[in-house]
């Protein structure tokens, strides 16, 4: 960093600084005066309605129609009475992947086979389900015959190719033993855990794949909660004076940290887990959700985990089969409850910025990428940080009521703005009935140029009523050009929303893949140019969803170009492709021969 930069960057923490401490004042300021200012919901004029945004009629560009049930969907999450533990309430999740290679994603919805209190389970066990996709707007139940209807205390699962056959694999984040399953690509699925060396019997949250290494062979990041210690609490004996009031049953603050894994794929069917040596098992960290994404397009993967009342995991990868901690230089490492991870490019700098769902009074965080700016540490290396945006960008304030869990970038209009939706649900029990969780509202946010997001889900998803959400991930699963979401309710059934906006803008999806290794190209960094100067950019496989896994085809948005200038595909073997004036409103699927060293 020039002295230039040092004094730029000194002053503007002096400024941020400064700021700060004129909103403690002016905040301890209003609440001495008289209790009459206080309005009923609790708010007080001029202070917690300052940074509220106005929604104009212009901004409610897109919209969705809950289609669950004509779709053939008649999951049901968690059919039992709550417990008051907290492996139940944390799920659970679901996956997009095409497992039959057809060309339409498929939906498998984890499920939770029970309560964990062994004297009141019933013999009729809840299992997951695997939703086939017939390319007609329909789902067909499959999970029988392709071997996948054991039952678990299932957290989340995602889908990768791990052995490099052209189908995906599927692995199981659960509250005990892991399961890992290969799909034959004929006659289903088997497990394979115990012989593939990915045994985990901990109290596992999410689960992604990512190519640590560049070497064509796809690992495993494994994020572990909490040491659990299970108490036999019969419900009606929890006696709360307050909804407020949080037993310690379900309470993460009650429990140690455990460590995390990183499973190596040693290109044998076979993995060993690496996470100590190469730096990222975060031992003190209560870890739900890790997102592999390229921090400074240096070409690998770097690592990113939420961690729920601990700081927040930020790695950098070395490109040497380890990674530096980074977490107090990218100001990205906050100590507060994170449970859910969005990236991408909201601000089209061509670099990837982070959002990240809190608990209840934390603020949701927007990470703006600042690598793009070349400053330099003390040791003259690229200094890689981000500067938390949310309050000025309407991500903030809005939060404060609510408890995040999944969330994710797209665009649902097609205008070339990301735009953002955020799954809330309580983990305060209701205060009539504790063996219920408080419901809240799903946010959907619209991001308008130069001026932030704006929240229009009473547009967006009218008559959806609030609900304890947890899992959800994104798909635009009957091909159409629109974005379509699929979220987890916990204890109902889930909610499959179609994207039905009306809209004349233009679009592009593109499906990668490779042969000789890493069949899903994860990794990929994608730029597309319009307009000669409109640059968006993407990653294949870049997600922190919480327990859930987006598709991994790349929507692209176009707003009203019906020509892209220039597609830019970053292969993760280092090569490079482009492409020039393609039309718009198509898939495109591009296979790569990855050469790997």
């Amino acid at each position: 960093m020039n002295k230039r930069q040092k004094l730029i960057f000194h002053w503007s923490l002096y400024f941020i600084a400064g700021i700060a401490i004129f909103g403690i004042l002016a905040v301890l300021t209003e609440l001495g005066k008289d209790p009459a200012a206080y309005n009923e919901d609790g708010s007080i004029d001029g202070l917690t309605s300052v940074l509220e945004r106005e929604v104009d009629e212009k901004m409610l560009r897109f919209k969705f129609e809950e289609i669950s049930i004509q779709a053939g969907i008649d999951f049901q999450h968690f059919p039992f009475k709550r417990q008051s533990q907290l492996p139940e309430d944390m799920g659970s999740g679901l996956a997009w992947g095409d497992y039959d290679n057809d060309g339409d994603d498929d939906l498998f919805m984890v499920n939770f086979q029970s309560n964990i209190n062994k004297e009141n389970q019933t013999e009729a066990l809840a299992h997951h389900v695997l939703y086939q996709n017939d390319g007609n707007g329909h789902f067909i139940d499959v999970t029988e015959q392709l071997g996948l209807d054991k039952p678990s205390f299932g957290m989340s699962a995602a889908w990768g190719d791990f052995d490099n056959d052209q189908d995906l694999d599927l692995y199981i984040g659960n509250y005990g033993s892991n399961q890992l399953y290969r799909n034959d690509g004929q006659s289903g699925f088997v497990e394979i855990t115990e012989l593939a060396n990915v045994i985990d019997n901990q109290f596992s949250a999410s689960v992604s794949w990512g190519d640590f290494n560049n070497d064509g062979w796809i690992d495993l990041y494994i994020c572990n909660y909490v040491d659990y210690i299970f108490e036999n609490t019969i419900q009606g004996e929890i006696q709360l004076s307050s909804a407020t009031e949080i037993p310690f049953t379900i309470n993460p603050s009650s429990y140690d940290a455990v460590a995390n894994k990183l499973y190596q794929n040693n290109g044998d069917g076979t993995f060993k887990n690496v996470a100590k040596l190469a730096g990222v098992d975060n031992p003190d960290g209560r870890s739900l959700v890790a997102a592999w994404f390229d921090y400074d397009n240096d070409g690998f993967q770097d690592l990113y985990i939420a961690n729920d009342i601990s700081s927040n995991g930020v790695y950098h990868n070395l490109g040497n089969g380890t990674f530096k901690d980074i977490g107090a230089q990218s100001l990205a490492a906050d100590y507060r409850g994170a449970m859910g991870l969005a990236v991408g490019d909201f601000d089209r700098d061509s670099d990837f910025d982070l959002f990240v769902t809190h608990w209840l009074a934390q603020e949701n965080a927007l990470y703006r990428n600042n690598s793009s700016l070349n400053w330099k540490d003390d040791t003259g290396n690229k200094r890689l940080f981000f500067i938390d945006e949310a309050e000025v960008m309407g991500l903030g304030q809005i939060s404060l009521k609510m408890v995040g869990w999944s969330t994710s970038f797209a665009d649902f209009d097609n205008d070339g703005l990301l735009d953002l939706w955020v799954v809330n649900g309580n983990t305060l029990q209701n205060e009539m009935d504790n063996s219920l969780l408080e419901p809240q509202q799903l946010h959907f946010f619209r991001q308008e140029k130069s001026s932030g997001f704006y929240e229009i889900s009473k547009h967006a998803s009218s008559g959806i009523k609030p609900f304890v959400g947890r899992g959800g991930a994104q798909s635009d699963f009957d091909k159409d050009g629109k974005v379509d979401v699929a979220i987890m309710r916990f204890g109902q059934t889930p909610l499959l929303l179609k994207n039905i906006s009306v809209t004349n803008n233009h679009w592009i999806t593109l499906r990668l893949s490779q042969i000789g290794g890493n069949t899903r190209a994860l990794g990929a960094r994608v730029q597309v140019r319009t307009n000669n100067d409109v640059m968006q950019s993407a990653q294949v496989g870049s997600q922190g969803l919480y327990l859930s896994q987006n598709s991994t085809d790349l929507h692209f948005g176009l707003n009203t170009s019906d020509l892209i200038d220039e597609i830019k595909i970053y292969w993760p073997d280092g090569q490079e492709q482009i492409l020039k004036d393609i039309n718009a409103n198509q898939i495109i699927s591009l296979q790569h021969k990855a050469q790997y060293n």
